[in-house]
């Protein structure tokens, strides 16, 4: 069974950055389009950023001025870079393919916003 590995996830106060790392491997990397997304208490899991295997982002308008993503094809790891971070942004976030394969789903990483 293939699993995406997130990490990066912490405790920060309010309008704190934070960046969380997926690692991919490579076979999916190479050709997936991969996001990023977020399960938050109460909530359904939504995406929050995506990127194609030819870097082209997409990033919903509600988290697009604080939220962006990348790939660091060396280490085929996906990104998410956070800035202002709000309390309602606390939550699991979890990596993998859009659309999503059941099987890639991983631990994910907690990220809590809090003062």
């Amino acid at each position: 069974q293939v699993q995406l590995v997130e990490s990066g996830g912490g405790s920060v106060e309010p309008g704190a950055s934070l960046t969380l790392s997926c690692q991919v491997p490579k076979m999916i990397f190479s050709v997936a389009t991969m996001a990023w997304y977020r399960q938050s208490p109460g909530k359904q899991r939504e995406m929050v950023a995506e990127i194609k295997s030819n870097e082209e982002i997409f990033v919903p308008r509600s988290f697009k001025d604080r939220f962006t993503i990348s790939r660091d094809n060396t280490k085929n790891t996906v990104n998410l870079h956070m800035s202002s971070l709000k309390a309602e942004d606390t939550g699991v976030y979890y990596c993998n393919t859009r659309p999503t394969v059941v099987d890639y789903w991983g631990q994910g990483t907690q990220v809590t916003v809090s003062s």
